[in-house]
């Protein structure tokens, strides 16, 4: 059985994409989220092994929920994957618990590389 993901994005069609790329590779979706309230809230309900999270998002944005996140576990697993690649979002996102950022557009291989590394696998 593969690692557990939470894909977090308040774009259906990115978390598709997200989903169909990681379940070819052998990783098991745990859930998804539309935004950093869900994802806090799913990361407590699936308890997943890794966490795909976007930044802009509407009610909470993926800064906040990876500081909560990591507030609850610092063993959190988290990739954000934003098409957000400013240079202090990229900072801000590493510095609260973030394991690696990947910008949108991204290659398949980009995204099955980071979580591979960042599981371990």
């Amino acid at each position: 059985m593969g690692k557990k993901v939470l894909i977090t994005d308040d774009t259906a069609f990115m978390r598709m994409t997200l989903r169909n790329v990681l379940e070819k590779n052998g990783y098991e979706i745990a859930g998804e989220a539309e935004d950093g309230q869900q994802a806090v809230e799913r990361y407590e309900q699936f308890k997943p092994d890794l966490v795909t999270m976007d930044i802009t998002m509407p009610n909470m944005d993926g800064i906040t929920a990876i500081k909560l996140i990591v507030e609850k576990n610092p063993d959190a697993k988290i990739v954000v994957v934003s098409a957000m690649g400013q240079k202090s979002l990229v900072i801000e996102a590493l510095n609260s618990g973030a394991k690696d950022f990947i910008v949108k557009p991204f290659q398949p291989d980009r995204i099955v590389e980071a979580l591979n590394k960042v599981t371990g696998s």
